[in-house]
């Protein structure tokens, strides 16, 4: 009988945010701890300000990173006007992962009702990265990480995940 083990992946976390600093950064925080106890590397975590350029720079530099396996984001996804992640990342991507915003509203229509219509909460892959953009509430960042996101960057689920995904044509 052969034991399935965990592929560790790279995985980097960007906070959005024009006022958390590193120190109270919780749900930055959380995804740090989260993926490291999973079996994960963190690549790197950083912080940018609600502007759309830092944002497409710093996830530009990551996708560009063949060693960079997937990126998780938190922040950014509301409807006020400096909530513009959805629209500095999207227009990165490959392809969109529209369940991940789909399964994520609906397993949040669970804990929070009819308020989870306001996260715009989104997936997609660029140059063979997943890319998972949260809310910035820790809350949100718990849901997608422990009911989602956990499970798709674990090699060892079934039927399907997206390691080997993120796998092909990287170093």
């Amino acid at each position: 009988m052969t034991t399935c083990k965990l592929t560790p992946l790279q995985i980097a976390v960007l906070t959005v945010s024009d006022t958390r600093t590193h120190k109270t950064d919780g749900s930055g925080g959380y995804l740090t701890e989260a993926l490291q106890a999973s079996g994960h590397h963190l690549a790197d975590r950083q912080i940018v300000t609600d502007n759309v350029y830092d944002i497409r720079e710093k996830i530009s530099a990551w996708v560009a990173d063949n060693t960079i396996h997937a990126i998780i984001t938190t922040g950014g996804t509301g409807f006020y006007p400096r909530d513009i992640t959805p629209e500095a990342i999207s227009v990165l991507f490959d392809k969109p992962i529209e369940g991940f915003g789909e399964l994520f509203r609906a397993i949040s229509f669970e804990e929070i009702g009819t308020s989870t219509i306001q996260s715009r909460a989104f997936g997609g892959m660029a140059n063979n990265t997943a890319i998972f953009c949260l809310p910035g509430s820790l809350n949100a960042c718990k849901t997608g990480w422990l009911k989602i996101i956990e499970k798709q960057l674990d090699s060892r689920t079934q039927p399907c995940h997206f390691v080997s995904h993120l796998l092909r044509n990287n170093s």
